[in-house]
């Protein structure tokens, strides 16, 4: 069994503005006692499961999420009897940060949901290459576990896609963000095929909004709108340092007319196709 010491993402850093650190903490703690009471070292219980002695330290200090096998083969070594183990779930729910959470439950919620991007190709639609490029962009930087912490997150979330029953998803992408060779030729490329192959889905419609259209109801920038199963609607937004969820009924109307009129001013979805197989040509 190699031994793994964290440095290639595996096990992901804890942001300390997020509120998943508690529950990190706690289950670190945890692990610390039953450790202690089983009389072994940290070198020791991280060479019986495979790990580093440092990364089983920053797991106890609360500074690395485990992963799922990390918790089953520490249970294992210090004779836990599955109380490890059980801790999974509570730590599947604290792996991504808030907001991401949050976001994904609304989305498991919703029987419709209308998204326009203006500065990057939504989440629900990127590849995990894009993804990464994105998170390796961020100023301040992310570490490398926060990176993997958040690709993941984003990945997690496009399980929505695959829902049953399949809920309406439509989106309007702005030309200039399919132009943006963002993490390089390659990545755009194996962005927009996955945008080609997505768009084929019957309940999924990807438009785009043409760089030179004169009429435009979307340049207050990019927002999404979400119709739940209650029959109430919901709209969010995020930009720099901000992810607001928007539940006034008066600003949700607002935000859903915008949308309406953002998709009438875009290229049909089969236009929108032939227009994206041809920036794929062009790539």
């Amino acid at each position: 069994m190699g031994v793994n010491d964290g440095t290639d993402g595996s096990e992901w850093d804890v942001e300390p503005e997020d509120d998943s650190g508690a529950v990190i903490a706690a289950v670190g703690r945890q692990i610390r006692l039953w450790r202690e009471a089983a009389g072994l070292r940290a070198a020791e219980l991280g060479e019986a499961i495979g790990y580093g002695e440092n990364l089983v330290y920053k797991v106890e200090a609360g500074t690395r999420i485990p992963k799922p096998e990390f918790l089953d083969r520490v249970d294992e070594a210090v004779g836990a009897g599955g109380k490890i183990s059980a801790m999974k779930q509570d730590v599947a729910e604290a792996r991504y940060p808030k907001k991401v959470r949050d976001l994904a439950k609304l989305e498991a919620e919703a029987v419709e949901l209308g998204s326009y991007s203006s500065d990057v190709v939504d989440g629900l639609l990127q590849t995990e290459a894009y993804a990464r490029a994105l998170f390796g962009e961020r100023v301040p930087a992310f570490s490398e576990g926060e990176v993997e912490r958040r690709v993941a997150a984003r990945v997690h979330r496009q399980g929505v896609l695959g829902r049953a029953p399949a809920p309406l998803l439509t989106f309007v992408q702005e030309e200039a963000v399919l132009r943006r060779p963002t993490g390089g030729r390659m990545v755009l490329r194996g962005q927009l095929e996955r945008m080609l192959e997505l768009s084929m889905l019957r309940h999924v419609e990807i438009q785009v909004m043409p760089t030179d259209t004169e009429e435009h109801a979307g340049l207050d920038g990019s927002h999404r709108v979400l119709k739940l199963k209650d029959g109430t609607a919901v709209a969010h937004n995020e930009v720099q340092l901000t992810s607001r969820l928007i539940s006034d009924p008066k600003e949700v109307q607002i935000l859903e007319m915008r949308y309406g009129l953002i998709r009438a001013q875009a290229l049909t979805p089969r236009l929108s196709r032939a227009f994206i197989e041809k920036l794929l040509g062009e790539t």
